[in-house]
Parts: C-alpha cells; structure tokens; sequence
C-alpha cells in the first residue's frame, strides 16, 4: 500500500438512517474496521517524530450550533436561548483563554463552522465581532440532503447565498491577491461530504466539485465520529483528492501534499488525527480517538501524544505538524470540555509543558492552517507562524465593496 495513493478497503455502508441513541451493530463495527485500521497498522509501523524540536499548528474546528438540542439533530432550541448561548460564549471564552498564549503571543482561537441552514443576522453579526477582537474565524458549515437527498442546484444556490453574505455582509472568509470570488473553507455537518454516506445526509455526488467551483480552498470535514459509514482508509493527511471531483466520495483517495510540490488541485482535505486509545484503566480499553473535544473524553497531553504520533505533515516537511482538532461549543452538555475546568486545565499545561516537551506551538485558525500549508508545499521553511496570511487574507472593507460591486454588476443589480 503506497503512503502517498491510499485506497479505500471496503466500500460497505451501514445504514446511517438509523436514531443516534441505537448502539452501533457488530457489521458497522466490521465495515469501520476494513476501512481505517490497515491504514492505522501501516502508518503505526511507518511514520515516526523527528527528534528534537517540532512545530505543533493547531486549529479547532468548531461545528458551532446555536440551535442544537443534545440527541436531537431536527430540533431547534428556543431562539432566546440561542442568543444566550451566543452572547455568553463570546465573554466567556477569552476568560478561558486569553492567559494561555503561543509561541507569537496568540490565543487558542476556534474557526467557527456557522451552519449555512440555519443562518441568523444576529448570531454571525456578534460572533464577527468577537472574531475582529483576535478570537477566529467564521467558515461555512453545511447539513443537507434530510429527509431527501439535496440537489446540485440547491446545494450550489445555499453556498453561494451564504458565502456572499458572510463575506460582504459579515466580512468573514478570504480571498486571494487579484481575485474578488469570496475563499472558504468547508464543513459537512454530516460527516457524508460528496455522498458518501450511502444516500444519508447529503444526495449529492458531485459536491467537491461544486465546492471547487464556488471558492472553497480546504475541507476539514473528517475525520468522522466512530464508526461513521462516511469514513474512508485514507486517514491522517492532508492531500489532493485523486479521483475527479464529480466522482461520488472523491476524497476516498489522494495525493499526499509534499514540499517542493505546490498545491494543484481546490479544495485539499485537511484532516483531523484518527488513533486508537489504549486505556489502562477500567471499563473499555480501546477507544478511537478522533480529536474531539468532549465530556466524555477531554483534552489532556496523553491525547496530545496520540496527535502528535498521527504525524499529520507536508512531506518533507516533518518538523511542522498540522493537528486540526474539533468540538461543539455550542453544546451544553460538552461546556466543561470546551470551556470549563478541563479546557483550561489542557490549555494550562499545553503552553506551560511546551518547551519541556520540545514543542513550539501556534494556534491558528483554519483559514492559516491552510496557508501554512500551502507555504510548505512551495517550499518554505523556518517559522510557520510567518505564513498564517500567505495567499488566503482576510477581507479588508474596500475588497468588500468593490466585490459587492462587481457582483451586483454580473448580476444586474446594485450593489
């Protein structure tokens, strides 16, 4: 099995349709097993840490509801409560945080993956405020294709109405050096990007594709939660996707990213470390780790060092590790994780343990996760933290008007 082109080893899908209480069946259990653990043994046998000092690049990857309702994936909580949620996790969380800084004096920021179907004016207007104040960024977040698989039509028509809000209206996204088409990155709310779900969740084939052509730059969709029917053997990279984009699951396969050789190919998959947690304490004793933030299973630097060993890098390029990790802020039921005692606890002792540890740590969001990694694929070297505004920038207000000009004059309208 090559490390650069690895192939999916069983196209078998459970049935995603089933309630999420239901405890997952010994074939999903099977299924999940021929797709993830040989490329787990061959990367566990293969891939080793440089010695001495390394250049940790971490994002989180907020799936940031403010409708969510625990166990309940079609309710809405109250819209009093959302605005609450909101409001409060934009004071609270720069308490959490602020103390605990990088090696450029920067906070853990989240990149808040804001649902693109349950947009509100208020909750993205305040937390683009709070991400103008040094706390992230807002991408875009997608659940669709429930209960009946969406179209290439309506998927195109809700990216590009969301993009061109956040972006002109919000002043959230990127864009590149001389062009005005709004850059993003990705998140499928269900895990079944490009239809590979078997039919769940999504219902369209050619969605990278769509994706590609509408501006975005990276996905940070995977990996899935446990067991999910969505995941494929290639795990633990960041890559091109080898199949056409139109292709049903066209990330199943790719072209590992490699310094010297620049990117070709939007948008690339970034992915998060997917591990198997050996516990020697009671109760179960294996766990799939897929670098989530949660009650359940809290950060801590036990779980660093499975992230770490994931060895998710730019060939050639070993001492930068990427390692994109994910919660749900919005949440209730996972706030100690992401806001209380055991984040700020895990936040304590990843900065105060860093140098120890030989680490040098820098806390991005996913839109400088992916310029870094362009820069290494171009070649460069030294501080990765130089390169968080390499080609993808933030959009300054006088690139917002004159886009919001140009856009209403293709259109006809005005801006």
């Amino acid at each position: 099995m090559s490390e650069k082109r690895l192939l999916a080893q069983s196209d078998l899908v459970s049935s995603s349709q089933k309630p999420a209480a239901k405890r997952t069946g010994l074939r999903e259990k099977l299924a999940y097993g021929l797709r993830v653990v040989p490329s787990l043994a061959w990367q566990r046998a293969m891939r080793r840490l440089p010695k001495g000092k390394v250049h940790l690049v971490l994002a989180m990857a907020d799936h940031f509801e403010p409708a969510i309702v625990p166990g309940d994936g079609s309710a809405r909580a109250p819209y009093a409560e959302q605005e609450a949620r909101v409001e409060r996790w934009c004071r609270e969380y720069p308490k959490a945080a602020d103390r605990w800084r990088d090696a450029e004096g920067r906070p853990l920021v989240h990149t808040y993956f804001y649902p693109a179907e349950q947009y509100d004016r208020g909750h993205v207007s305040r937390l683009a405020e709070h991400c103008r104040a040094g706390w992230g960024d807002i991408e875009i977040h997608l659940h669709h294709g429930i209960p009946v698989p969406d179209t290439a039509a309506n998927l195109r028509q809700t990216l590009t109405r969301f993009r061109d809000r956040l972006a002109l209206e919000h002043g959230c996204l990127s864009r590149a050096e001389g062009d005005i088409t709004p850059r993003f990155c990705f998140v499928h709310g269900n895990f079944a990007l490009a239809n590979s779900a078997g039919g769940f969740g999504c219902g369209v084939d050619e969605e990278l594709q769509i994706l590609a052509e509408e501006g975005c730059v990276a996905d940070f969709t995977f990996p899935a939660n446990p067991f999910n029917p969505a995941q494929r053997a290639m795990i633990n990279s960041l890559y091109e996707c080898g199949p056409a984009l139109s292709e049903r699951a066209a990330f199943r396969a790719g072209t590992c990213l490699a310094c010297g050789r620049g990117v070709q190919k939007l948008p690339f998959m970034v992915q998060g470390p997917l591990a198997l947690s050996f516990s020697s304490g009671g109760g179960r004793r294996i766990r799939v780790d897929n670098g989530s933030f949660t009650v359940a299973n809290p950060p801590s630097l036990e779980r660093l060092q499975l992230w770490k060993r994931a060895m998710i890098t730019v060939q050639g390029r070993p001492d930068w590790l990427f390692i994109k990790l994910h919660c749900h802020g919005m949440d209730p039921e996972q706030e100690d994780a992401v806001l209380g005692a055991s984040f700020s606890g895990f936040l304590r002792s990843l900065v105060e343990g860093a140098e120890e540890r030989d680490e040098i740590l820098h806390f991005v969001s996913a839109r400088e996760m992916v310029n870094i990694i362009v820069a290494a694929c171009d070649g460069k070297e030294g501080n990765p933290g130089e390169y968080r505004d390499y080609r993808f920038k933030r959009w300054k207000h006088v690139d917002r008007v004159n886009a919001a000009e140009a856009f209403a004059a293709q259109t006809g309208g005005k801006p």
